[in-house]
């Protein structure tokens, strides 16, 4: 799908940020959406992961989470389109314990500045397509594998055994297949995680494209 052109002052403008699992890219946008004036919506990508009702949860629990097939990124495309026309959309709510969505959404609100975030975010062309900015946040692995293991444990209700069993399986060899690869079609790339200096860079960026 080719580029939308150059950003245009008079429609919202749209940035995903992207990194390796626990690479700090949550924390990342949440620092941005919190320095920005006016208003911004956030959206998720692994929100819209598949719902598979149709398995077991024996079966989706063997799913590959970390492969582009698992995420219906064409419903986060579809409400990004809805968002760039002024409308609000109903985002999906995901159950990570179950590995189903939830019968649950949450309302977002179009913004000025809409944010998209997720591992994969870079590595889509549709999604990347819609992008006026993007961001991937590198990050040592060692770091990321433990940053992952507090979230899924304290988050997600996962054990220690499962994170790394699907770390091993599913996680690190799809970051050195999509993710990993995904950040050369950054703009901007953010080392070691959350960096302040890097994301009032970030913060400042925006603001020139908002207010030219």
């Amino acid at each position: 799908m080719p580029d939308r052109g150059p950003w245009q002052p008079d429609r919202p403008l749209f940035i995903g940020i992207a990194g390796g699992s626990g690479s700090g890219k949550t924390t990342v946008a949440h620092a941005v959406l919190e320095r920005l004036d006016g208003s911004v919506a956030l959206l998720q990508h692994d929100a819209y992961y598949r719902h598979q009702p149709h398995l077991s949860l024996d079966e989706r629990t063997r799913v590959n989470y970390d492969h582009p097939s698992s995420l219906e990124t064409e419903l986060l495309v579809e409400h990004l389109e809805t968002l760039r026309s002024g409308v609000g959309v109903n985002r999906p709510v995901y159950d990570f314990a179950q590995h189903l969505r939830s019968d649950d959404t949450v309302w977002i609100e179009p913004g000025r500045v809409v944010i998209v975030e997720g591992i994969l975010v870079l590595a889509e062309d549709s999604l990347r397509s819609e992008l006026d900015l993007k961001i991937f946040v590198d990050t040592d692995p060692d770091l990321r594998l433990a940053r992952r293991l507090e979230r899924d444990i304290s988050e997600r209700g996962r054990t220690v055994d499962s994170v790394i069993t699907q770390y091993f399986a599913s996680v690190r060899p799809m970051h050195i297949e999509f993710v990993q690869p995904s950040m050369r079609y950054a703009d901007l790339i953010i080392p070691e995680g959350y960096n302040p200096a890097a994301v009032a860079t970030v913060v400042e960026l925006i603001r020139s494209r908002l207010h030219p």
